[in-house]
């Protein structure tokens, strides 16, 4: 309705008046109103060519605010990224946010009744149970970025194994053999995947993998400032490395490092994985594996669009991200 109220320059109010053939507006607008809700595709307006026309993103409200959010630019990004790709395609995009007490109701956004939609990309880390309500829907769905291995359907995310086993691998050709991991592998199938690439390469070199250099668990995304001065005050002694599940994890442990006078990459080396670009204390800048947004966004466009049905097969499509080699990791004397 807001789009049809900027489009006549008239308000919401005259917009629903009209939509509901309610008094308040003159016959003239009501027609006006009905022929652009047609135009867009908007409810029981919306003629038939145009039921394929609108693809539902659906994100949480979380990831698309500023406050207290390190990875606002990254989902920022994503997000556009998906309307871009959308777009190209000759579709709409309809970026549809959805709220804590929606997903804990769960309430599903009206836009889901109001208009017409060929299919419903799934953006982010949802509640599982939200998540399960969309997929058991009879709708085309593809989910992006992060997934629930119990509710199989068409996935697009970054090839997290094989870029967290390229990451590690770059490390041991930098002379590095006791590596860390911090990921919380219990919150995300992001964080899993990288845990379990950082195991392949460990594996692959013959490296033994020291548990009390592990931090993956977490009690939330909230707590892992908290949760790694913990675990850094709890080792005897230091790895030579440590790669992260992303690159907020990176930033914090080198300020918690610092904090204890150790320096990166002097005492320690580091590499992340998104690459986020954050404005850290000291200048630092991350050695990580880049996410490809727009390759991402564009694959799950495209794998939504050949999509007619309630697909729910488990397809999976990884996108490679790129090792960027940045000042967070030096080069080490092996002592194998």
């Amino acid at each position: 309705m807001q789009d049809i109220a900027e489009k006549l320059q008239i308000s919401k109010n005259a917009v629903s008046l009209a939509l509901q053939n309610k008094k308040g507006v003159s016959d003239e607008l009501r027609l006006q109103v009905i022929n652009t809700a047609k135009q867009l595709g908007y409810g029981q307006f919306a003629e038939k060519e145009s039921f394929v026309s609108n693809i539902l993103v659906i994100v949480p409200e979380r990831i698309m605010s500023y406050q207290d959010n390190d990875h606002f630019q990254f989902f920022h990004d994503m997000i556009w990224g998906l309307e871009k790709s959308i777009r190209k395609k000759g579709l709409n995009a309809v970026i549809t946010p959805i709220d804590q007490e929606m997903e804990k109701g769960l309430i599903l956004p009206g836009v889901f009744k109001d208009i017409p939609y060929h299919g419903v990309i799934l953006f982010g880390i949802v509640d599982r149970e939200y998540a399960r309500l969309i997929w058991e829907m009879d709708i085309p769905l593809v989910i992006l970025d992060s997934y629930y291995r119990d509710l199989s359907c068409p996935v697009v995310t970054s090839s997290n194994i094989e870029g967290a086993c390229e990451a590690v691998s770059y490390l041991i050709s930098e002379g590095h053999r006791d590596i860390g991991f911090i990921g919380p592998t219990n919150l995300t199938t992001s964080h899993e995947e990288r845990w379990f690439g950082y195991w392949l390469a460990m594996q692959n070199h013959e490296l033994r993998i020291n548990d009390l250099f592990c931090l993956k668990f977490s009690d939330g995304f909230h707590d892992t400032e908290k949760e790694i001065a913990a675990f850094l005050d709890g080792l005897e002694k230091m790895p030579s490395a440590f790669f992260c599940g992303n690159d907020r994890i990176a930033y914090i442990l080198s300020q918690q490092l610092r904090q204890r006078n150790l320096l990166v990459p002097d005492d320690v080396s580091i590499a992340g994985f998104d690459d986020l670009h954050y404005v850290e204390e000291a200048g630092l800048k991350m050695t990580t594996m880049r996410v490809e947004k727009a390759e991402v966004c564009d694959a799950a466009a495209s794998l939504l669009l050949s999509i007619n049905d309630r697909n729910r097969e488990t397809v999976r499509v990884y996108v490679p991200p790129t090792l960027v080699v940045r000042e967070s990791v030096r080069r080490v004397q092996s002592t194998n």
